[in-house]
């Protein structure tokens, strides 16, 4: 494996499905980035994607070894890439932090607390550089956002309300809907909500949630309160039966501020301050908006960093056990809790 202070670095994906697509699109634009190899369950679809992509090398799962070991098992990837269902996460960062592989994984990072303790316990063992894709973090617009926020431009704030949703059709055999895969609104919707709230009011003394689950066992919408000691309150509603504006609206005590939708890639602000003007700031992108999570990832591991301050390990096990508390509320439990 290259060193970290080496500018090049070996790029690896695992799994072809839609948000590789979307991620893999930003990786081809990233300086420095190089495009070495993909996995997936089939070898027509790792074949395919390689060369959509122009990745060197594709890898599909054998009778005695899946695509995803043989991957890790390149000497030219420093880096991978998991696009996989929630529940298969675990299994293979495991497998990627064993075999010396920086991880960048996407949200969320596992689907329980156990296993996200698990994980940043052998990336620290391993001096390997480990982050999950909560790629709303790292945007232009969440960035300036939370700077407004903190220098004091609303004032203190006292509350917050996060909505996101959308009727979505259905389909037992889609992971959206697979208890197996991880599937319903809370670890693929709410995540966006409570990290607005959490990178604005902090992690919560309380937290009390209510919701509704289908005939499979999976959330189909929930309405999450986090409490904070000093009467702040965050209400968070995530659904997929029905479609919301996907907003975030801050309110403190000097004034307010309010996101583009949608929340999780905002590409407008609106905000008034003490003085009552309400003004208005675009964020224009060109490309999908993961590249700026792919550059902290890549700074991180050039400047030989095992966790990005942007979205440091001792946050995302505590955002996955506030998942856990409120499935326990919810009555949702997943196969991996076993």
């Amino acid at each position: 494996m290259r060193k970290p202070d080496e500018h090049p670095l070996g790029w690896g994906v695992v799994a072809t499905g839609r948000i590789a697509h979307r991620v893999t699109r930003d990786l081809a634009l990233l300086e420095g980035a190089v495009l070495q190899a993909v996995s997936s369950r089939s070898a027509a679809a790792a074949k395919d994607f390689a060369g959509q992509y122009g990745f060197a090398a594709s890898y599909h799962d054998q009778p005695a070894e899946n695509g995803y070991a043989q991957l890790f098992a390149d000497p030219l990837v420093d880096v991978v890439y998991i696009a996989t269902p929630h529940a298969q996460h675990f299994e293979v960062a495991k497998a990627a932090l064993e075999a010396g592989k920086h991880v960048l994984c996407e949200k969320p990072l596992t689907v329980n607390a156990r296993e996200a303790r698990e994980l940043t316990s052998l990336a620290g063992a391993r001096k390997l550089f480990l982050m999950e894709a909560v790629w709303t973090r790292f945007l232009p617009a969440t960035r300036r956002a939370l700077d407004l926020i903190r220098s004091g431009g609303i004032g203190e704030v006292r509350w917050l309300q996060a909505d996101l949703g959308f009727a979505a059709a259905y389909d037992p055999q889609d992971r959206l809907w697979d208890p197996a895969a991880g599937g319903g609104a809370l670890l693929d919707l709410t995540v966006y909500p409570l990290t607005w709230a959490v990178s604005t009011l902090g992690f919560p003394a309380g937290i009390t949630a209510e919701g509704r689950l289908n005939q499979d066992g999976v959330d189909v919408q929930n309405t999450v309160t986090l409490h904070y000691p000093d009467g702040a309150a965050a209400q968070l509603v995530s659904s997929l039966q029905s479609n919301s504006p996907g907003t975030v609206t801050v309110s403190g005590t000097k004034g307010w501020l309010r996101t583009g939708s949608p929340l999780y890639n905002p590409r407008s602000l609106q905000y008034s301050g003490a003085g009552g003007v309400v003004r208005t700031e675009a964020f224009p992108e060109e490309t999908e908006g993961f590249i700026h999570e792919l550059r902290e990832a890549a700074r991180c591991i050039r400047a030989g960093l095992q966790e990005s301050p942007l979205m440091p390990w001792d946050e995302s096990v505590r955002i996955m056990q506030l998942l856990d508390d409120v499935r326990e509320q919810l009555g949702l439990r997943y196969a991996n809790d076993s």
